[in-house]
């Protein structure tokens, strides 16, 4: 008989003085149930509404769980009893109670049963759309190092909570977000993590203050934001990650067509909370709109989306929306940052089929990127960066992103950018240091391996093979259908004299890039210095390159 899952078993067996079997005991990590924005853990025994604890009885916690364990189905009283009274005799008005407080607990009632529906003379069921997750034990506190706080006031800003009850509008949510990390990153005296590392709580019950400690900061944004019938909602706590303390709330109503609006609402209200006595026009020049034509924004956030995919058709289908983006909003730069860089990832990946015409066309949207975008951060640093793989204009490329480092020094892409035109240019020690500050930026990044392999050439450049093999492998552990990752891990590992390493990378570079020739490999990786070129090629000769 199902008794409500190992938690229970433990109460009510061990209770009796009966010992609990081995896989009742076994740390395997907790299982998630995650519904709507709830989420009972069944480890600690907690019931969640975003990061705050709802209070249960012990009993009411434990028929929940079985209600939602066995939602496929109607729970009959004499399944309930069975399992959470162990058989014992319970009148009607005490389960009665458990299941209006269960009800209560979350956001439900008898008359609407949203989540926990009552079938006439059958029983009742648990109706709500349910996600479960298991995840992993964690690792013991005393093994785990984590960032030192910086400085100055550090916070990261996590994924809002999609309310909308449309799976379509989590771009739009994410987008959301995405914009109050810029705006608050373009304050100087500010350090903010980047986007690709907050957003891996994305989905995730997360504890305030482990977010702080992993990420290195001492206050944590979070938020729900709610899109319907024209109307936004954006919601959000600013909270101390070091004592896990509220320190503010807000909420901001508007029109779809004031969203802007809100987010420098909502950047000002957390700006404020942390250094009140800063001058207004600091909050001021936090305010930053991609574009006042929300048409635009949407194809834009669309394109954001299917860019983080990296593949090649998701890369195609990201150009066409920002292409879109920019059909709408013929000023909005950083859609053409993001264009440009599209095709300069094609011409990286050996995707182009015209690379005269691509080339063409991607250094033009990385021109106008730059002309429309002066102060637009993102939008220079994705255009430098573009300009100098597709046409090897390293300087104007590395002018532009310290531009972007100018106006947002804590855009962890604009340092990894500056780190690949810095050994592209020659100067592999800055790269290293620029490429060490984005991580430190973004130390969670999902795309971590692109820092990785950027300080791999930077030490293979700079003649330290064994450094350079290390970082690379690191790269091609997390993501092996990297080309660069593969490139540098075969060229390393020749050149310190280990062939079968470097053999088994080219093996796997040439099935990701079986275009990529000596002869051209100055197209994909535009390498100033004669020297610096003759080096990286001969390393790939070793490990087996053709030449043409």
């Amino acid at each position: 008989m199902y008794l409500g899952g190992a938690s229970f078993f433990l109460a009510s067996r061990c209770a009796k003085g009966v010992e609990a079997p081995g896989w009742a005991v076994r740390e395997i990590g907790k299982l998630l149930f995650l519904f709507e924005d709830y989420a009972l853990d069944t480890s600690r025994r907690e019931l969640r509404r975003g990061s705050a604890l709802v209070s249960l009885e012990p009993q009411v916690f434990d028929f929940l769980e079985y209600l939602i364990r066995n939602r496929q189905r109607v729970v009959s009283k004499d399944d309930l009893i069975a399992s959470i009274w162990d058989g014992r005799i319970v009148s009607e008005s005490a389960l009665s109670n458990r299941v209006n407080a269960a009800r209560t607990a979350i956001g439900d009632n008898g008359e609407d049963q949203r989540l926990i529906h009552t079938v006439v003379r059958k029983g009742i069921r648990f109706v709500g759309d349910v996600h479960e997750r298991q995840e992993p034990a964690p690792v013991p506190e005393q093994s785990r190092q984590y960032p030192a706080l910086p400085d100055k006031p550090s916070i990261a800003v996590l994924p809002f909570q999609n309310l909308s009850g449309d799976p379509e509008q989590e771009y739009f949510a994410d987008g959301v977000v995405e914009d109050i990390i810029g705006a608050l990153s373009r304050m100087r005296w500010l350090f903010v993590i980047a986007r690709n590392s907050s957003f891996t709580y994305k989905g995730r019950t997360v504890d305030v203050k482990e977010v702080g400690r992993e990420l290195g900061v001492r206050y944590v944004l979070e938020g729900s934001i709610r899109n319907a019938a024209n109307r936004v909602r954006l919601a959000g706590q600013l909270i101390d990650a070091s004592t896990g303390a509220h320190l503010s709330a807000d909420r901001f109503d508007g029109d779809i067509e004031d969203i802007f609006d809100l987010q420098d609402r909502m950047t000002a209200s957390v700006v404020g909370a942390i250094a009140p006595k800063l001058e207004q026009a600091e909050i001021e020049r936090a305010k930053r709109k991609p574009t006042e034509s929300l048409d635009a924004y949407d194809y834009f956030l669309r394109g954001m989306a299917n860019f983080y995919q990296r593949s090649r058709k998701a890369n195609d289908d990201a150009l066409q929306l920002f292409y879109k983006a920019i059909e709408f909003d013929p000023d909005f730069a950083t859609a053409y940052g993001m264009a440009a860089w599209c095709h300069a990832w094609r011409n990286l990946s050996g995707w182009m089929t015209d690379r005269a015409q691509e080339i063409a066309e991607g250094a033009r949207l990385a021109w106008r990127a730059v002309e429309l975008g002066k102060d637009d951060a993102v939008a220079l640093a994705r255009a430098g960066h573009a300009l100098a793989l597709l046409v090897g204009d390293l300087d104007s490329g590395a002018a532009f992103i310290d531009r972007a480092l100018a106006l947002d020094p804590n855009l962890a892409r604009a340092w990894y950018a500056s780190g690949w035109v810095r050994v592209y240019r020659g100067e592999p020690e800055v790269a290293i240091e620029h490429q060490a500050r984005a991580m430190r930026l973004s130390p969670l990044d999902p795309t971590l391996y692109h820092m990785q392999v950027g300080t791999a050439l930077a030490h293979l450049l700079a003649g330290r093979f064994d450094e350079a093999s290390s970082w690379a492998e690191k790269a091609f552990r997390e993501e092996p259908n990297y080309h660069p990752a593969a490139i540098v891990m075969a060229a390393s590992n020749a050149l310190a004299g280990r062939a079968q390493e470097a053999c088994q990378a080219m093996e796997r570079l040439r099935q990701i890039d079986p275009t990529l020739r000596i002869c051209n490999l100055k197209d994909r990786h535009p390498i100033r210095r004669p020297d610096d070129l003759a080096r990286f090629a001969d390393g790939l000769r070793i490990a087996g390159l053709p030449e043409i």
